[in-house]
């Protein structure tokens, strides 16, 4: 085998969507969440695997997107190992050990500036997964 081909093969599955963030993006999809991404920080994290950030238009609707990708992912067996905020529903934090899934608030979002962060991260394409309008 080539090593091109190697090297692409590679590229791809690198920069392919596990199933369970798959899961958790179409559900947060579902209920209308905004500015959906996918960040990959294997080389710059020791303690997790990829960070999915999406935005909750107010306290309700970042419950329910919390809610949805829970009970998503809960039905193929898989369950947080740590939930935070959510009764302040400001930010809430679902720690599934190999991703963790931040739905924010705009105003939080915007000063914890998580993209920002981590900005040598790659952003998986979420292109076949939400529609235009829900990615950032």
């Amino acid at each position: 085998m080539s090593k091109s081909i190697t090297k692409r093969s590679t590229r791809a599955k690198r920069n392919a969507v596990p199933d369970e963030i798959a899961r958790a993006v179409e559900a947060a999809a579902a209920k209308k969440a905004l500015d959906i991404v996918v960040l990959d920080i294997r080389d710059a994290s020791g303690f997790t695997d990829f960070f999915m950030i999406c935005t909750g238009g107010n306290a309700r609707q970042i419950r329910a997107i919390a809610d949805a990708i829970e009970t998503a992912l809960g039905q193929h067996g898989t369950k947080a190992v740590h939930v935070e905020g959510y009764k302040n529903s400001e930010w809430i934090l679902l720690d599934y050990f190999d991703f963790v899934v931040h739905v924010f608030s705009e105003p939080m979002r915007a000063f914890y500036g998580l993209e920002r962060l981590w900005g040598s991260a790659s952003h998986l394409d979420l292109s076949s997964l939400v529609p235009e309008a829900t990615r950032a």
